[in-house]
């Protein structure tokens, strides 16, 4: 299970590469129980971000500043 930590939430993904989430969802951080076939996790102070199995990221939480503008990132890899 990987695991990541924010200001107030923690975020984790399960061996079935489902998220996990605990903690403040002020700004909609913890809602990722619809994320699926997640390979590692991120978690800013008010943001989740999620890299799909495909390469694709996900994005809940906090977008003032863009943080959560995901869309259009393919082909990105797990750091090693």
């Amino acid at each position: 299970m990987a695991v990541a930590a924010g200001s107030y939430h923690t975020v984790g993904v399960t061996s079935a590469g489902r998220v996990v989430a605990v903690g403040s969802n002020d700004f909609g951080q913890c809602d990722v129980a619809h994320w699926r076939e997640i390979v590692a996790v991120a978690a800013g102070s008010t943001h989740t971000l999620g890299l799909c199995a495909d390469g694709t990221v996900v994005a809940a939480g906090n977008n003032e500043h863009g943080q959560c503008d995901v869309t259009g990132w393919h082909a990105i890899r797990p750091s090693t």
